[in-house]
C-alpha cells in the first residue's frame, strides 16, 4: 500500500496560528461594537481561545483525519462503511473540539455566571457547524492533494515508460546496425582475401581491434563526440586498407565539440554510404571529410565525399539503405522532431548534415584530450 502523506505539522500550524490571530481581530472588533455597550475582552484571552480552542485543535488532528481517508477511501465497493466511518470522525472530532475549548474557557474565565452543563451545551451547539465544516473541510482536502499526487505519480510513470520504451526502440536499432555494419566489413575482406591476403589480414586484425573496442565501450545510449569520432578513426583504418591511396579522410572538428553527446554509432553508416556511393566508384582519389561544430545550442556534423552526388540511383539507395533509414529513426528517437537529416550535393560530391540539440556527455579531461588529434587534421 503506498505510505501515507500528511502536510508538514509546521506549515499546517503555521497556517493555524494565522487563522487565530485572523479570528482574535475578528472577535476583538466585534467586542467593542456590540449594540449594547462594548465588551471589555483582553486580547491575549480571545488569542488564546483561539489559537488553542479553535484552530489548533484541527491542526492536531490533520494527521489523523488524513490518515482515515487514506486507509478508508470511498470506493463502490465499501461506500457504505467509508461514509459511516466519516461520519462517526466526525462526531469523534466535534466532541475532542469541545473538549479542548471547553478547557480552555474554563482556564481563562473560572468564574462564568453559567451553570457548567449549561456552558456545555452553549459552546458545544455553537461551535458544532463550524467544527463539522472544518472536518469536512479537512477530508476533501486530504482527497484533493491525493488525487493530485497520484495524478503527478501516473504522469510520472507515463514518462518513464515512455523513455524505456524509446530506450528498447534505440536499442533495437542498434542492434539491427551493428550485423549490417559487420556483414559489410567481412564481405569487404572477403573480396581481398585472394588477391591481397597482406590487405585481407591486416583488416581482420583492425576489425578485431574494432570489435574488441566496441565491446569495451560504456552502455550508454549517448557517448562524447570523441569516443564516436575514435570509433569511426578505427573503422576507416579497415576501409583505407582496402582501398589504400584511393582514399583521403580529413577532420575538421571544432574542439568545443568533442564533448557533446551523440548517439552512438551515429556517424559510421554516413560513412560508409560515402564509402559506397562516393569513393568506390571512382577510378581516382576519393576524399571524405567529417566536420563538427557548434551554432547555439544545436550540434551540426557533416560527412561530405568527392563523389558523384545524388545521381536518381544514388538517391533511391540512401532513401532505402538499412544505415541511413536507420540513422533517421534513431534521431527521431531521440530528439523528435528537434533533429534534422540532409543531403546537398552542391559542387563536388555529397554533404550530408545532421543537426541536434548540443548536450555535454559525462567525460574526465583526459579522456576528450585523447581525442585532440583529431581535430583540425
Amino acid at each position: 500500500m503506498q505510505k501515507v502523506w500528511t502536510p508538514p505539522a509546521r506549515l499546517v500550524f503555521g497556517v493555524a496560528t494565522l487563522l487565530a490571530i485572523f479570528s482574535t481581530l475578528q472577535s476583538y472588533r466585534l467586542s467593542t461594537i456590540s449594540i449594547r455597550e462594548p465588551m471589555d475582552v483582553e486580547v491575549w484571552r480571545l488569542l488564546i481561545l483561539n489559537s488553542f480552542g479553535y484552530w489548533y485543535v484541527p491542526a492536531a488532528l490533520t494527521g489523523p483525519i488524513f490518515r482515515l481517508t487514506h486507509q478508508f477511501p470511498i470506493e463502490p465497493a465499501r461506500r457504505a462503511r467509508a461514509l459511516v466511518l466519516y461520519a462517526l470522525g466526525g462526531a469523534a472530532f466535534s466532541v475532542v473540539h469541545l473538549v479542548c475549548t471547553m478547557i480552555v474557557v474554563v482556564s481563562l474565565w473560572p468564574n462564568a455566571p453559567y451553570p457548567f452543563a449549561t456552558r456545555l451545551q452553549r459552546i458545544y451547539l455553537t461551535n458544532l457547524d463550524w467544527a463539522l465544516m472544518t472536518y469536512s473541510a479537512l477530508v476533501g482536502l486530504s482527497y484533493a492533494l491525493g488525487y493530485y499526487r497520484e495524478s503527478q505519480a501516473r504522469a510520472l510513470r507515463a514518462a518513464q515508460l515512455e523513455a524505456s520504451l524509446a530506450e528498447a526502440r534505440f536499442r533495437t536499432l542498434e542492434a539491427e546496425l551493428h550485423p549490417h555494419f559487420l556483414f559489410n566489413t567481412l564481405h569487404a575482406i572477403s573480396t581481398l582475401i585472394h588477391t591481397q591476403p597482406d590487405a585481407a589480414d591486416r583488416m581482420i586484425t583492425r576489425l578485431s581491434d574494432l570489435l574488441r573496442m566496441t565491446f569495451s565501450r560504456s552502455g550508454g545510449a549517448l557517448v562524447p563526440l570523441h569516443e564516436e569520432l575514435e570509433f569511426l578513426r578505427k573503422y576507416l583504418e579497415i576501409e583505407q586498407t582496402r582501398f589504400q591511396d584511393r582514399l583521403t579522410v580529413g577532420y575538421e572538428i571544432d574542439p568545443d565539440t568533442l564533448d557533446a553527446a551523440v548517439p552512438r554509432l551515429i556517424l559510421q553508416p554516413l560513412v560508409e554510404n560515402a564509402i559506397k556511393h562516393g569513393v568506390a566508384p571512382r577510378t581516382g582519389p576519393g576524399t571524405i571529410r567529417i566536420a563538427a561544430r557548434r551554432d547555439g545550442d544545436v550540434l551540426h556534423l557533416e560527412v561530405r565525399d568527392n563523389g558523384a552526388g545524388l545521381s536518381g540511383g544514388v538517391r533511391a539507395e540512401l532513401r532505402g539503405g538499412i544505415g541511413l533509414s536507420n540513422t533517421r529513426a534513431r534521431l527521431e528517437c531521440f530528439y523528435g522532431s528537434a533533429q534534422r537529416l540532409a543531403f546537398s550535393d552542391a559542387g563536388h560530391g555529397l554533404t550530408v548534415e545532421l543537426s541536434f540539440p548540443f548536450q555535454l556527455a559525462p567525460l574526465g579531461a583526459d579522456e576528450s584530450a585523447d581525442a585532440a588529434h583529431l581535430v583540425n587534421r
